[in-house]
């Protein structure tokens, strides 16, 4: 069985986040598509890291993904946040029961979505004050249900590993760990 990942990028999502999560998860051969929100394939993150997606989200929306994940960046988890193709399609994500992620200020869109309602979940320490009507736990990376969260950069690895953990097996996160080194 294939395994498929939607990241979503938009201009300024950090670098580190980005580039962690579409290398580890590919590493543990889940199919991942890159699809940008922003009306073009060729981004700028937030420290300058050019990124091209496979596709823009508009033409990826009815396609099945196991799982789909929001890298952090003050200024992409802004966009992310109030583009409403993406809010429809996270919210179809979280009611079909399937994996939806997200990382750094990428939590804050998850928010502007309205699926973090009383779920346990994290985000970088800096934005926790703006999040309501949920339960922030302060670890790098919390699993409450089909939502997985994470705090920032310095668990981008351990968050990509656990995606790899949800989405792949025990199996698969120990073999990508083991390549790693950690």
């Amino acid at each position: 069985m294939t395994h498929r990942a939607l990241i979503v990028i938009a201009e300024g999502v950090d670098d580190l986040q980005s580039v962690t999560l579409i290398d580890v998860l590919r590493r543990a051969e889940v199919e991942v598509v890159v699809a940008s929100i922003e009306g073009r394939r060729m981004l700028t993150c937030a420290r300058g890291t050019r990124l091209t997606a496979d596709g823009m989200l508009v033409d990826l929306l009815a396609q099945p993904f196991e799982l789909i994940v929001l890298p952090g960046g003050e200024k992409g988890g802004q966009h992310m946040a109030v583009h409403q193709p993406l809010t429809q399609r996270v919210v179809e994500q979280a009611k079909a029961g399937k994996f939806f992620a997200a990382i750094g200020e990428g939590p804050l869109a998850l928010q502007a979505f309205g699926v973090l309602r009383q779920r346990r979940m994290t985000c970088h320490p800096d934005v926790s004050q703006q999040l309501s009507g949920c339960s922030f736990v302060d670890q790098p990376v919390v699993v409450d249900g089909n939502c997985i969260t994470a705090q920032g950069s310095g668990a981008a690895l351990a968050f990509a590993l656990t995606l790899v953990e949800q989405v792949a097996g025990k199996a698969a996160r120990n073999r990508v760990a083991g390549q790693l080194q950690v």
